[in-house]
């Protein structure tokens, strides 16, 4: 009895000790497998990186989906999330004022630093606009493919950084990415390079990459600042454009409150729709898993629509 007793133990030892094998061994897989985390301040960059990675990185969209880029700040919840990560990717170009005094830890790509960046024009009045707090720099150049395209390329090359095993999933993604880009600049191109009417009319100027590369102008309420309060002057200079220009539709952004361009398309007696200036995306939007590539040809059915393109 006294020896079945004993066997009992060591039987019990031994898979106790085993057991603690397995579950050390476990954890360390679990280490390893862990993935590198990469936090993005914008939708259109988060679009970037998710089309590149292919689910082989952990991705954190800073900006939580239906929240205007403009007004937002992290909580310190958030900021602990980023401040974990291996890599930070911010819109920059005065988008984020909340990076100026965070001190992040992991590495950090200010975006704008490597794109090409517009200088605001207000082209009513013909000069630069200085209201947006943006050192006259207009901070929509995700709304430009060539930008997109910088923006692709540099976020490869720091991804096969962070997860060389995947650097051939990486580059094949980048070129595929790189081709659905082309493509929506090929449409953009082709749909408004014959137009009756040569301008959009916008609640804040957040359109002026895509105005500058494909040919038509922009009037705007406001000028980049999507909270300054239009001024009675110029609605009236609005509604008179409309009238005069025989304008078929005006447009707020999403985000923005559509009150005063309703207000305008009713003394018009015109429509009103919006356009998406692509800095985030709706509630509604990440539901239906929309792409940046989605809403980019949306709004270019729109605005093909407004400027009467053949």
């Amino acid at each position: 009895m006294k020896d079945f007793r004993n066997i009992i133990f060591v039987l019990v030892v031994a898979t106790f000790i085993l057991q603690m094998y397995v579950s050390k061994k476990d954890a360390k897989a679990e280490v390893k497998n862990e993935k590198p985390t990469v936090s993005l301040s914008t939708f259109s960059l988060y679009d970037i990186a998710k089309n590149i990675s292919n689910d082989s990185l952990e991705l954190v969209m800073i900006l939580p989906f239906g929240v205007d880029a403009h007004s937002f700040e992290p909580t310190p919840k958030l900021m602990a999330k980023i401040m974990g990560s291996n890599l930070v990717v911010y819109s920059g170009a005065g988008l984020e004022p909340w990076t100026s005094t965070f001190e992040f830890k992991s590495k950090i790509i200010d975006m704008s630093k490597s794109v090409k960046l517009l200088e605001p024009k207000d082209e009513h009045e013909g000069h630069t606009h200085h209201d947006h707090g943006h050192d006259a720099v207009d901070p929509h150049y995700w709304l430009d493919i060539q930008n997109m395209i910088s923006a692709t390329k540099l976020m490869s090359v720091e991804f096969i950084k962070l997860s060389p095993e995947n650097e051939e999933l990486y580059k094949v993604n980048t070129q595929k990415y790189i081709a659905k880009l082309e493509s929506i600049d090929a449409k953009y191109k082709k749909s408004l390079s014959n137009c009756k009417k040569d301008t959009i009319i916008v609640n804040h100027n957040a359109f002026s990459y895509l105005s500058n590369n494909y040919g038509f102008h922009v009037e705007a309420l406001s000028g980049l600042s999507p909270d300054a309060q239009p001024s009675a002057k110029n609605m009236v200079r609005l509604i008179e454009h409309v009238k005069e220009h025989d304008v078929k539709t005006v447009f707020f952004e999403s985000f923005v409150s559509d009150k005063a361009m309703k207000s305008i398309a009713h003394e018009a007696k015109v429509s009103v729709d919006v356009l998406q200036p692509l800095g985030n995306i709706t509630h509604d939007e990440a539901e239906k898993n929309l792409s940046y590539e989605d809403i980019m040809l949306d709004n270019l059915q729109k605005i093909s629509k407004a400027l009467v393109c053949e």
